[in-house]
Parts: structure tokens; C-alpha cells; sequence
């Protein structure tokens, strides 16, 4: 079988893995369940993000599920995955299908199922979806039913809302410079709709499904030229958006890059302590522990979960979570969306620099007097399976006693191998979405974290 649905959806090679048979069991699959759904008579929606033949992927998906009987809105631009998921509930439809490979590289696209409560569909769906798959046939003869496919303005109805959700009034009279780098994506124009145009500089807002060579992802390694255009143009802020525009990672008015630790830290205390919100919080395992530490201050209650946005977003439907986060740039407020959204929390980032009146580095500054320094990075390992099997043989089962030379106090293996030592942690687990190893450090130190780095790309 040549569909798998890992961390987030099914992505895979286009015309190796990723083809349009494949494609046509994943839409079938997924049109099995939609079919089960109580709202099935309220159809279902599809978008499409901007790369290489996902406009026509989207409108062969649309057409699969039409064949099915289901009333299909298909979104008439490229739109964020956020965009969906807001559409899908809204519309109260039984579910939505995102076509997107996120922060893959170009040669990859993908396939994501969006639920009727507006974010990722829980691991139980997709597990039904995938007893799905050996009944269907990619030599399934039902044709397309044009008549119950409708094109939709996904795009509007989505910015509308933001509208509703943010202070825009005070972002514009802050005046605020900002620096949008939507990495070819489809969150560009989104920022510019919202807000004068005059404060907003564009960087690779433009539809380029090579990526200009890099993978959409708002990390460090992929965004070094954008630092120089950001530290030309003299800007106070910067919002990097991945492919599809659900995660996040900011640049502070020198240039240096904020990820998304800081700022799901800097959220929180502003949810909490600015605006009074009371609630429980969820993070995955790879997130920063000083979210550990907000939520024993404020005596919030503190969901420790596997890495993947889908957990997070099943707690967002079940419990009263405030707010919850993940450490790849994805963060969710539930009383937006049960889902990550990087453009909102980006704008959300800005109305919190008006409101307190400082800046970005003045917030991270904040966080660090209050709760210590930490620094964190993390290395993606493409190695063979050999050498990956080697590293993950070795950290399993916490018989470390030691990370590069710091005597180990806690050992975890919710989602891979998590070691905690004097001053920080060492996370190692394969990716659910590409085929590399994960390294995961944060410390107090700097050179802590890149000497840990380096011992754990060298275990086995």
C-alpha cells in the first residue's frame, strides 16, 4: 500500500509515491468516512497551498469525492491550512481535505484531513480512514459529479475572521515596520489584506513551487537571505510563515530569530496575565520546560503530549485548553481555532508588542528575567537507516547515564528518547513526516546546546 498517513497527514514524492492513484485511494478513503459523518448532507471542503500541481490535485480530489455523492466547496485560490480548517467548521461540514506537504521540500506534496470541529482530524480518524484504504480501487469506476462541486471564496471568509479576532486598530497605530516572509507559501497577501500596506515589506510573496531551493520552513537554515533583506529595509518585526501557513517563527528588531518556544511562552503570560484568561494548556514533547514553569506560577493545569499538532487539537475539543503548542512553529488558541495557525499568532505577537509597547527582543528579555535564559536548537539528521538505528539503539531505553558529560536526571520515551540533565534536555526521535532523525536540545547555554547537539550525532 502507497498511502501512509504519519504526524500530520500522507505526504510523499510527487510522481513516485505522491500520483494520481494514489491519490484517488486517499480521496476515496477519506470520502468512506465522510460518508459515516452526521453532517455528510452538509458535504465537504478542499484547498490547495501553492505547490506544484496542487491546484489540480485539489481538483481531482474534489472530483473523487463528488463521484462519492458528497457536495464538495472547492476553494477558488490557494489558501492556508488554517483557512480550511475555519471553513470546515463553520460551514459545518462533515470534514475537509487540505492538499499540502506543509514544510516539505518542493518535490513533495501532501494530503491532510481536516475535522468538522475545524482542525486536524483525531488519530482515530485517520486510523478508520486507512482500514479504508484496501477497500478501495484506485480502478473505481464512478465518475465525477460536476453539479455538486461548487467553487468557494475560502480565502475572504477566513481574513474576515481574523478580522474579528484581532485589535488591527492598535497593530496600525503602533506603526509597527513589518517584515512578511510567506516563503512562497499560501499565507502571502493574507498580512497586507489586513493591515496598511505601507507597514508591511514582502518577501517572497510570490508563487514559486521550487522554493527558491529551500525547504518552506521557518527555521534558521532556510531563512538567512530574508535576514539580510529584514536588516536592510531597517524593520521593527518579522513573521515567517511555512507552505501552507500554519507555523510560525519571528525575527526580533536586530535580525535575531525568535522561534517558537519564545513565543508561545510570550503568548501565554500575555493570555494569562494581561488578559486574564484562566484555562489548561497543552504542549508536546519537544517544547520548551518553561512552559512547566508558567503554568506552576499560575496554577494552570499542563498536558504533556506526543509530538503532532492532532493531539494537541483532540485536547482543544475535549477539555477547557487555553492554549497549546508544538515545537516545530505550531501554535493553537482554542478560542480561535483548534488548530496552529502561523498567521494568527504572528499578528497576535504584534498586538501584544502594541499593547505592552515594547518590542520583540524587549518580550524575549522579559521572559528570560522572569523564568532564566534557555537556547534551543535542533538538527535533522539524513542519514542511512544503519547509522539512524545505531543512535536510536543507543539512547533507547535510558541506559545513557550521561550527555556529553552532564550527569542525566530524568529519562522520557513519550514520543522518541528524551534525557533531561543539569540545565536542560535531549530529545531523539525519527520525523512522522520526512525521513530524517530528529535531534532536539535546550539549555542554559548556547554552547551547551550545540556540544550536546554534536555528542548525540555521534551516538551509536
Amino acid at each position: 500500500m502507497q498511502v501512509k498517513f504519519g504526524t500530520d497527514g500522507w505526504r510523499a514524492i510527487i510522481a513516485r509515491d505522491y500520483t494520481y492513484d494514489n491519490l484517488k485511494l486517499a480521496a476515496l478513503a477519506s470520502g468512506r468516512y465522510f460518508l459515516s459523518h452526521p453532517d455528510k448532507a452538509n458535504g465537504v471542503c478542499v484547498g490547495y497551498d501553492t505547490r506544484f500541481m496542487s491546484k489540480e490535485f485539489a481538483r481531482f480530489t474534489a472530483e473523487v469525492l463528488s463521484s462519492l455523492g458528497l457536495r464538495v466547496f472547492l476553494s477558488d485560490s490557494f489558501v492556508s491550512t488554517p483557512a480550511v480548517s475555519l471553513y470546515t467548521r463553520d460551514q459545518k461540514l462533515a470534514g475537509g481535505v487540505m492538499i499540502t506537504a506543509s514544510h516539505n521540500p518542493p518535490i513533495y506534496n501532501g494530503f491532510k484531513v481536516k475535522a468538522s470541529y475545524g482542525g486536524p482530524a483525531h488519530p482515530e480518524v485517520i486510523d478508520e480512514i486507512e482500514r479504508y484504504l484496501p477497500e478501495v480501487d484506485p480502478a473505481d469506476p464512478a465518475q465525477p459529479a460536476p453539479s455538486l462541486i461548487t467553487m468557494v471564496d475560502i480565502k475572504t471568509h477566513y481574513v474576515d475572521y481574523l478580522k474579528s479576532k484581532l485589535d488591527l486598530g492598535l497593530i496600525r497605530e503602533s506603526r509597527l515596520k513589518i517584515a512578511h516572509n510567506a516563503m512562497f507559501g499560501a499565507g502571502q497577501d493574507i498580512i497586507t489584506r489586513l493591515l496598511d500596506e505601507s507597514m508591511v515589506n514582502c518577501y517572497h510573496c510570490s508563487v514559486n513551487p521550487g522554493f527558491d531551493g529551500i525547504n518552506p520552513e521557518p527555521i534558521p537554515q532556510y531563512i538567512g537571505e530574508f535576514v539580510e533583506f529584514f536588516n536592510e529595509v531597517k524593520t521593527d518585526v518579522g513573521i515567517i510563515n511555512d507552505g501552507d501557513a500554519d507555523r510560525i517563527g519571528m525575527l526580533d528588531e536586530h535580525g535575531e530569530f525568535v522561534d517558537s518556544h519564545k513565543l508561545f511562552a510570550i503568548i501565554l503570560k500575555y493570555l494569562v496575565e494581561v488578559k486574564g484568561q484562566r484555562g489548561e494548556v497543552a504542549k508536546t514533547f519537544a517544547l520548551t520546560d518553561v512552559i512547566d514553569r508558567i503554568c506552576s506560577k499560575h496554577d494552570l493545569k499542563m498536558h504533556l503530549l506526543p509530538v503532532g499538532f492532532k493531539h494537541v487539537s483532540r485536547l482543544m475539543t475535549t477539555n477547557d485548553i487555553l492554549i497549546g503548542g508544538e515545537e516545530s512553529g505550531g501554535i493553537g488558541i482554542t478560542s480561535f481555532l483548534p488548530e496552529r495557525d502561523g498567521v494568527y499568532i504572528g499578528l497576535l505577537t504584534l498586538e501584544i508588542m502594541a499593547r505592552r509597547q515594547k518590542t520583540l527582543s524587549g518580550l524575549v528579555e522579559e521572559l528570560f528575567e522572569e523564568y532564566g535564559f534557555f537556547s534551543y536548537n535542533r538538527l535533522d539528521l539524513h542519514v542511512s537507516d544503519e547509522r539512524k538505528q545505531a543512535i536510536i539503539s543507543a539512547a533507547a531505553g535510558g541506559k545513557l547515564t550521561s550527555i556529553a558529560g552532564y550527569a542525566v536526571t530524568e529519562f522520557g520515551d513519550l514520543d522518541g528518547f528524551k534525557y533531561h540533565f543539569d540545565g536542560g534536555w535531549l530529545l531523539i526521535r525519527p520525523s512522522g513526516t520526512e525521513p530524517v532523525l530528529r535531534i532536539y536540545c535546550e539549555a542554559d547555554d548556547r554552547d551547551k546546546v550545540e556540544k550536546v547537539l554534536s555528542f548525540a550525532s555521534r551516538l551509536g
